[in-house]
């Protein structure tokens, strides 16, 4: 799965993109679509790791793109911004709310909602020509009773394009739903909203609230995470107690950047599963309601072939009981058949024989 980062240029994007990833610029990457992997913080793998003291602990993780910022007016910005983000699952929109004398608002003074309506825009405007050109195309070959059926879910499309509203504002069929989604709709992704502000509001809670943006985002029903990425960036330096009386000495309970990280792995209907022991303590990514012999293939082909049933105990189970066998005694670790439904925080072994 992809995250790409979205916003117009100076937004303090590459920075989150950086804080992200762990990866620090390169010369020569500036202006340039960049590449990272995102480590998404769990607090249960962590609890996981000090309990079993593992040789090794892996932490869920999904891929990041830096895109280059868009720059409203400029053509050549815009085709290359558009033809990355058609290659994203899920897009982080970066909006710059804090003065910097040394790289002024390309708009030329603070307004998070006009921001966030500029590249919503041409995300709206590629869209609409996909959509038309698609039609067109259509209409010119030889008629049948599927590209009726298509047609008419089009119009549907265009007549919401043109009412300024995304395609993932419409309510669709499973086979309609299946349509939209081989076509990589830019206004179908789902969308998360960053405002990054300045360092000296961060513990302003109530602009959550208040502001024009997140009314908008409300409205939209797109999540939304107020953050400072200076602030971030001295997080990030810091490691266990320090951290933890950093943040409460700026009234913050957890870090905005671990806080989005969390809301986009939910934003792409992904859940973690666990699989635990003294070699390794690993999160497994999954899609949320994947059965568990399904789930079984992500560990390895030859599981799922061979699956024979699934030990499981939820999270909260396991650590109220402190250990496997006191789950087993409690009976909260049970076995499951192959159409079990695997709940996010499962921990699995899975007994198999090929």
């Amino acid at each position: 799965m992809q995250i790409g980062l979205v916003g117009l240029s100076n937004s303090g994007k590459t920075t989150l993109f950086q804080l992200l990833t762990g990866m620090r610029e390169s010369p020569g990457s500036q202006g340039k679509t960049n590449r990272g992997i995102v480590k998404v913080p769990d607090p249960r793998v962590d609890y996981l790791s000090g309990l079993f003291n593992p040789k090794k602990t892996t932490y869920a993780t999904l891929e990041a793109v830096d895109i280059p910022g868009l720059i409203p007016g400029a053509e050549r910005s815009t085709v290359s911004f558009l033809t990355a983000v058609r290659e994203a699952d899920v897009l982080i929109h970066v909006i710059q709310d804090f003065e910097n004398p040394e790289a002024p608002h390309l708009e030329g003074n603070l307004n998070p909602l006009r921001d966030l309506e500029l590249v919503l825009y041409e995300l709206l405007l590629a869209d609409l020509d996909q959509v038309d050109k698609r039609i067109e195309r259509i209409r010119t070959g030889k008629p049948n009773k599927a590209n009726a059926e298509e047609i008419d879910l089009l119009k549907r499309l265009k007549d919401t394009l043109e009412a300024e509203q995304p395609i993932s504002s419409l309510e669709l069929s499973a086979e309609e739903a299946l349509l939209v989604r081989n076509y990589r709709f830019l206004t179908a992704k789902p969308y998360v909203v960053v405002v990054n502000i300045d360092e000296s509001r961060i513990s302003e809670h109530e602009t959550n609230h208040a502001s024009e943006i997140a009314e908008y985002c409300r409205t939209q029903e797109i999540p939304l995470q107020y953050l400072s990425a200076r602030i971030e960036s001295e997080i990030a330096e810091l490691d266990g107690d320090e951290r933890q009386l950093f943040l409460e000495e700026l009234n913050i309970i957890e870090s905005g950047l671990v806080i989005v990280t969390r809301l986009v792995y939910s934003r792409l209907g992904l859940i973690s599963f666990f699989t635990v022991g003294e070699d390794e303590v690993k999160a497994w990514t999954i899609t949320r309601g994947m059965a568990s012999r399904e789930a079984a293939g992500k560990i390895h082909s030859d599981i799922e072939r061979g699956f024979i049933r699934a030990e499981v105990v939820a999270f909260d189970d396991f650590k109220k009981a402190g250990s496997m066998s006191a789950a087993r005694t409690e009976g909260t670790l049970r076995l499951e058949g192959k159409d079990y439904t695997v709940k996010d925080g499962d921990i699995v072994h899975f007994r198999f024989n090929v």
